[in-house]
């Protein structure tokens, strides 16, 4: 191997190990900034995926080419009315989503929020699948189920226990419905998302949880009779619901877990003295670190695990007792709650731009110029095939490599590919299996820009 070839394996090998992290972004207050400012600064941070709660046309705006991923929520009350049928979800697609893709990075859809435990007096399971279902037959139909994944977020309550985390199950009265998600999650590719809050477990019995141990910080360790060793009640959270899905016979299968929710608060009600920024801050630190590290579980020590930090504002028209009002890394003016490091080590102006004491500025772009371009020697007719996806399906804009265009020279169907392909990976997201292609793509620092013919490296 050449020393350059070297250099640039070591580089994309030290850039891939290197994980993002995610937000949720809530919107239940009356002194928040729009939601313009909020992508524009969160540009400037190492927070490359944000989850909302429904589809606020004016947030699916402001993300647009931000290279920022997107979650959007299908609310509870709509979940009935998009069960009914295919039509019925085809229509909340076509008037939510679909005006604001592929400009606005849309990378799943979670049906509901904690909905099998939202109002179990009125619960009606049946309704969540055939819900998830509908909008998968709208994805497909439009050729978008490869990129847009359907998922539903859990709330620990769907476990019988959760400890220890070996013999965790569902509960019984879920293990029909639940059969039926993990079914579907596995069949799709989709992850299973759980909110899993080590803070509402020891608060709740601080005489039998460490608090160390619930801060992700117990260098003791808690041993499972199986021999497994936490040193964090997150990782023995995520694994109580890995051995659920392994008890309903899906241990075999490939479904990553994703923790869609996880965080501490910085203030809680009277007596709640669990609840402070400094514990906020430990938590938090440690979750972002946990995030970026790619590790995986005691359990399942190679598959890593994607989370999404709750929450990132302080929420003042939220229900419920003072903590729920008090998840946030940041006030409603965009002051920092506490001192957190969102610094972005790849972002173009080397990570200077903080989302700040508070709010402001014209933040910064993501991203280091990075291209994806066609293999050499790739087999044409793949490369072919991947032009007409890309051209399509994929939603990229292939006027540039039509005969008039300033990359259709050379005429070569490695050089279109190569457009085409790079066009496709920087509208949905730059992450790297969106540089894949059948193994055809190949992610490169050189710009393959050439003459008149220029590749956006965002």
């Amino acid at each position: 191997m050449a020393p350059l070839d070297l250099v640039f394996l070591l580089l994309l090998t030290s850039f891939l190990k290197v994980s993002g992290v995610g937000v949720n972004y809530g919107t239940l207050g009356n002194n928040l900034p729009s939601p313009k400012r909020v992508a524009q600064l969160l540009q400037s941070t190492l927070i490359d995926k944000v989850k909302i709660y429904d589809t606020n046309p004016e947030i699916l705006q402001a993300f647009s080419n931000t290279g920022i991923d997107l979650i959007v929520a299908v609310e509870n009350y709509h979940v009935a009315n998009i069960s009914s049928d295919v039509s019925a979800a085809d229509e909340w697609f076509s008037s939510r989503v679909a005006p604001f893709i592929p400009a606005t990075s849309v990378v799943a859809i979670a049906v509901g929020n904690e909905y099998l435990s939202s109002d179990p007096d009125h619960l009606r399971p049946n309704n969540l699948i055939q819900a998830m279902q509908n909008l998968q037959t709208v994805l497909v139909a439009r050729g978008l189920d490869r990129k847009i994944k359907i998922t539903t977020p859990h709330s620990m309550a769907i476990l019988a226990s959760s400890f220890p985390p070996s013999s965790s199950t569902f509960a019984a009265t879920l293990m029909p419905t639940m059969t039926s998600i993990v079914s579907f999650l596995a069949d799709t590719g989709a992850p299973f998302f759980v909110n899993a809050y080590p803070y509402f477990a020891y608060r709740d019995n601080p005489n039998s949880v460490d608090l160390q141990y619930a801060l992700l910080g117990n260098t003791t360790g808690v041993r499972d009779p199986s021999g497994y060793v936490y040193n964090n009640m997150l990782d023995a959270q995520i694994d109580a619901v890995r051995s659920a899905i392994t008890a309903l016979g899906f241990g075999n299968r490939s479904l990553p877990i994703t923790v869609s929710e996880s965080g501490w608060p910085s203030k809680g009600d009277s007596g709640d003295r669990v609840a402070s920024p400094e514990n906020a801050k430990t938590y938090n630190t440690r979750l972002i670190e946990r995030a970026q590290s790619g590790t995986g579980t005691p359990l399942k020590p190679k598959d890593k695990v994607e989370i999404y930090v709750f929450a990132l504002f302080n929420e003042n028209k939220k229900d419920g007792d003072a903590s729920e009002r008090n998840f946030g890394i940041f006030n409603g003016d965009g002051s920092k709650v506490y001192d957190l490091d969102l610094s972005c080590n790849f972002c173009s102006n080397g990570g200077t731009i903080e989302f700040g004491e508070k709010l402001g500025g014209n933040g910064g772009r993501r991203g280091a110029s990075i291209w994806c371009v066609a293999k050499p020697h790739s087999d044409e007719k793949v490369l072919q095939a991947v032009v007409d996806f890309c051209c399509g399906s994929g939603g990229v804009d292939c006027r540039e490599i039509d005969e008039n265009g300033d990359c259709y020279a050379p005429d070569k169907v490695h050089a279109h590919a190569s457009y085409a392909m790079n066009a496709y990976y920087q509208i949905h997201g730059r992450n790297y299996w969106n540089c894949d292609f059948k193994g055809t793509g190949l992610v490169t620092f050189s710009d393959p820009s050439y003459g008149r013919c220029q590749y956006p490296a965002q």
